[in-house]
């Protein structure tokens, strides 16, 4: 089989125009990679309506009124149906990983999961989903112990996988790190565009939905340390739920009564504005409580920018603390973080030699290790040890 044109059914939540995070665009630029790569071809099996390039699988009425973990459970099994003409099937997120395990079963077929994130260490999915946390983490659990191979994104990721799912054989997980586009993204600073949101001082900015994954309610804390000079842009949007939407917009509206320089940016920004503000900003700040790899780190890194992180997951595997940027550590004391958080913000901020050092070692550091052909090459040879 190793001569043979290897055909993959990339099962998947997220599908252009209806990518909302990282795994969505994971799963859009892995595509991309493998289509540039000779003896692969990819189908593409996406939530929502039919493209041109994915086939779409939604529920119509009543069905679309239930929990939305079963809504998933109902959509895996019809994208099942349609994998019978594939050699493998690679899912993504534990939305489709159903979808992966039903048809390994159904057309005995190799069932290949990238892991990008993990139920166990999300309890405050719980918040989100009611009692579809239960499901979504059982659906998880039998999944990954099923699964021919798991793809890690990070050497953390691995180690996180072995945590959550003890029973796991060690050697069935691969880790291949993501990677970044650095055409795409590379620095490009827009004035204009700064102008257009109002920005008209050195700023930090974060970009990512409003989770309590994503550790935004710290940043909004900490930020009340860095001196009022500063501005913190945030592109901040799709709450995952009620409360932790509530909280970040108190938080925001709070600092906003005392520092003019708040820009809060709600809608999901087109590609070059966001490469436009990346490359604007004279810091990133990623403040994650949880983060497998955390792709927009690169993504910063390629707009030769400074990255200030937690030290969380896989983020020391992308973000060199005193090279790239700076790690803080993330741990029980909320308080103790945020200042830490404040201090390094500061310090970045305050030092514009130092905030180009970053940036240009963040540069580097993304073209040389995160091409996305490195990504594809090693996933093929991962398909073709299965067949």
């Amino acid at each position: 089989m190793n001569g043979k044109q290897v055909s993959v059914g990339v099962l998947t939540k997220e599908w252009p125009p209806a990518i909302y995070g990282g795994a969505g665009v994971h799963v859009k630029e892995l595509v991309s990679a493998l289509s540039r790569e000779s003896g692969v071809s990819t189908s593409v099996h996406c939530f929502g309506t039919p493209r041109e390039d994915a086939r779409g699988y939604e529920l119509q009425p009543p069905y679309d009124q239930i929990n939305p973990a079963l809504q998933s459970l109902l959509i895996d099994s019809d994208m099942a149906l349609n994998l019978g003409n594939v050699d493998i099937a690679h899912s993504h997120t534990w939305y489709t990983n159903f979808a992966g395990y039903l048809a390994s079963k159904m057309h005995r077929i190799p069932h290949v999961i990238t892991a990008h994130s993990l139920e166990p260490l999300r309890p405050w999915k719980a918040e989100q989903l009611g009692g579809g946390y239960v499901i979504s983490s059982w659906v998880e659990k039998m999944c990954y112990e099923a699964a021919d191979a798991i793809i890690s994104v990070s050497d953390g990721m691995k180690a996180d996988i072995l945590k959550s799912y003890p029973s796991l054989n060690p050697e069935k997980i691969v880790t291949i790190l993501n990677g970044i586009d650095t055409e795409k993204f590379s620095p490009q600073r827009n004035l204009a565009i700064e102008a257009k949101y109002g920005i008209t001082s050195t700023y930090a900015l974060f970009v990512g939905r409003i989770t309590r994954q994503k550790g935004l309610a710290h940043l909004l804390r900490a930020w009340k340390e860095v001196p009022s000079n500063f501005a913190l842009v945030l592109a901040a949007g799709s709450p995952d739920e009620p409360m932790v939407g509530a909280e970040v917009e108190s938080l925001i509206a709070e600092l906003k009564e005392s520092r003019p320089n708040i820009v809060w940016i709600k809608e999901m920004l087109p590609h070059d504005e966001l490469v436009a503000l990346l490359s604007g900003a004279h810091v990133f700040v990623c403040p994650s409580m949880y983060e497998p790899l955390g792709i927009v780190n690169l993504e910063a890194m390629a707009c030769e920018t400074a990255v200030v992180a937690s030290r969380v997951g896989g983020i020391p595997e992308v973000v060199v603390d005193g090279s790239t940027g700076i790690l803080v550590t993330y741990g029980s004391d909320g308080n103790k973080f945020e200042t830490e958080l404040a201090e390094a913000l500061t310090k970045v901020l305050s030092d514009q030699s130092l905030a180009e050092k970053y940036g240009k070692e963040g540069r580097k550091r993304a073209v040389s290790e995160f091409g996305w052909d490195k990504v594809a090459k090693r996933t093929i040879e991962l398909y073709r040890s299965l067949i």
